[in-house]
């Protein structure tokens, strides 16, 4: 049996940038929240946890005064800035340049349009922190676009400016653009920037190459993650027997075999999202190689 994990996946700048600063923080010995997990990856939540970060919800951080608050790389709206002011808040702010960058766009984007009269379109998943804090900056008038098709519902005689969620299909960011671009009325003006992070977008060919070289693929990923649902899609175009888990425990050792007699050696291939740790991929590792007794030599009592 061969097993790789893949030296493309793993946490994202930003994920690795918030991490940090929450372990720098509590290495302090200073009482820490973070606003919503995190990351998207339940055992990485579960270890900064032992350190000492405490998850709240906005609700709780409404009525939390005087404390240590992180905001994790997803970024938030300025409401939540000015909650902090009001509570006397030390913000500790872990949002991703990238998404901090394309939160200023979209509110000069705004705050320029004196009587808003141009759409401001997110092409984003409805409810996700990024987009939450994305939407924020127009007061809350954007428009979300979770799918391609949902496009068609826009007013085509109107001004429309697009954006699109740093971890979004760059083919579907390319696919509303060209409807638009087909569909706006010669009165009105389109115009869009693309804003899907590279770092994510340019893991989709790599991830797919690695997939199907691949007799199984386990894509360890949260349940919570968009991201990693739309790099486990690419996965399982290529090669119909990848499989998504959260942990080690997950692991089905029915869906590691290969009923062939021709096959002398079985490649499996470990990886994950943006919000997966590393640890989390190695522990994976071990336990296929626990379920098998697999050596380095490539022997196997199974």
């Amino acid at each position: 049996m061969n097993i790789e994990i893949d030296s493309g996946s793993g946490f994202c700048h930003g994920v690795t940038r918030a991490i940090g600063k929450a372990e720098e923080e509590l290495a302090k010995g200073c009482r820490l929240y973070c606003l919503g997990d995190i990351v998207h990856n339940g055992r990485e939540v579960q270890r900064l946890d032992a350190l000492g970060l405490r998850t709240i919800n906005h609700e709780q951080f409404a009525e939390l005064h005087d404390a240590n608050v992180l905001l994790r790389a997803h970024g938030e709206p300025p409401s939540t800035y000015q909650q902090a002011a009001a509570n006397n808040i030390n913000i500790i702010d872990a949002t991703c340049p990238v998404v901090l960058h394309l939160q200023e766009r979209i509110k000069r984007e705004y705050d320029n349009d004196l009587l808003h009269e141009k759409q401001i379109v997110i092409f984003g998943k409805r409810g996700h922190a990024e987009v939450l804090g994305l939407v924020g900056q127009t007061n809350g008038t954007a428009i979300v676009l979770e799918h391609p098709d949902d496009v068609a519902r826009l007013d085509f005689s109107r001004d429309i400016c697009l954006y699109s969620q740093t971890t979004k299909s760059l083919e579907d960011f390319r696919k509303i653009v060209d409807y638009i671009q087909q569909h706006i009325a010669p009165t009105a003006r389109f115009t869009y920037a693309d804003t899907v992070c590279r770092q994510v977008a340019n893991r989709m060919p790599h991830i797919r190459e690695f997939a199907s070289r691949h007799d199984v693929v386990l894509f360890v990923c949260g349940q919570k993650s968009s991201n990693g649902r739309v790099l486990f899609d690419e996965c399982r175009k290529v090669n119909p027997r990848s499989y998504m888990i959260d942990s080690p425990e997950a692991i089905d050792p029915a869906v590691l075999s290969i009923d062939d007699a021709a096959v002398k050696e079985i490649s499996i291939g470990i990886c994950g999202a943006t919000s997966t740790p590393k640890w989390l991929m190695e522990q994976c590792k071990e336990k296929v190689e626990s379920l098998y007794n697999y050596t380095e030599e490539g022997n196997s009592s199974s």
